[in-house]
């Protein structure tokens, strides 16, 4: 594990996957954290995709690829292909730990290489990714992340949810996989404003996030605590599931950044591309609210 820290915030990041385990402030913990190994997609890296490819099949300048099927069940290739990695660590400082990985084989047609920086300030956790094409094709992907936020010393049921999204995905209950194209928020998908999470089931991507002051912000607040997760523009859609048994915790939510929806390699939307050489940079964060 590698551990940094700035005044009294301190973050744990694993090395293996290079998610993150921990992150408090004086004591207090927004994100959810775990014995042994990641529970649920606990702080996960999902590069070159995020969430589920339907069938591990997709096509790429008229070529069929096929991916590694990790869901089983389903029959889907799920959370990309860096998360059971063991990355190598480029910098580590006091407040500051960068990772990077190369993303090639297991289907995967063009090779790439994925950094990850995370680094505390006063404000908060700020993650900074990054994707290099390192082929001579150009290639499309996308950017996840999978933490598990909490409202410092609320619990979940407590907390409310503000999300940045204005709109709502489908899914086959079945398979997890798109069933028909975005439609507006409404009723109960709609956490426009802040809705208490108690009786909430969600395993749900949401798009159409808009920015506020040049940042997408999702808010978690409870009676004992808060915290933002925020995002760059290209994080366009949020998955948000609510689990019922997270280990030593019960019931949680997981508040993901996404650039694309689930089954983007398919259906091309909001697919971010690279020419052969090209790089791509984002950044997402948390950030401790009174």
């Amino acid at each position: 594990m590698l551990e940094i820290a700035h005044g009294g915030a301190r973050a744990v990041i694993a090395k293996v996957g290079a998610g993150l385990k921990s992150f408090e402030v004086d004591g207090v913990p927004y994100v959810e954290t775990y014995d042994g190994e990641p529970p649920m997609g606990s702080g996960a890296v999902l590069v070159p995709w995020p969430n589920r490819t339907a069938g591990g099949t997709w096509v790429l300048d008229g070529a069929e690829q096929q991916l590694e099927i990790g869901e089983t069940a389903r029959g889907n290739a799920i959370h990309g292909l860096v998360r059971h990695a063991e990355w190598t660590v480029v910098e580590h400082t006091g407040s500051l730990v960068s990772l990077e990985v190369g993303v090639e084989g297991q289907g995967w047609p063009v090779p790439l290489r994925t950094t990850i920086t995370y680094a505390l300030d006063d404000e908060g956790l700020t993650v900074s990714h990054g994707v290099h094409n390192l082929g001579s094709a150009r290639t499309p992907f996308g950017v996840g992340t999978h933490p598990y936020p909490r409202a410092g010393k609320s619990s979940t049921d407590t907390s409310t949810l503000t999300l940045a999204a204005t709109t709502v995905l489908p899914l086959d209950p079945e398979r997890m996989i798109p069933s028909g194209p975005a439609v507006p928020v409404s009723g109960e998908s709609d956490f426009r404003a802040a809705r208490l999470l108690k009786g909430v089931e969600l395993d749900t991507p949401f798009g159409g996030c808009e920015p506020v002051d040049g940042l997408v912000r999702h808010q978690l607040r409870g009676p004992d605590g808060g915290v933002e997760v925020w995002a760059d523009p290209d994080f366009k859609w949020v998955q948000v599931y609510t689990p019922d048994n997270f280990p030593g915790r019960g019931r949680a939510v997981a508040i993901e950044p996404m650039t694309c929806p689930p089954d983007a390699l398919n259906s091309g939307v909001d697919l971010l591309w690279l020419a052969p050489g090209e790089s791509w940079a984002g950044r997402w964060g948390l950030r401790p609210l009174a």
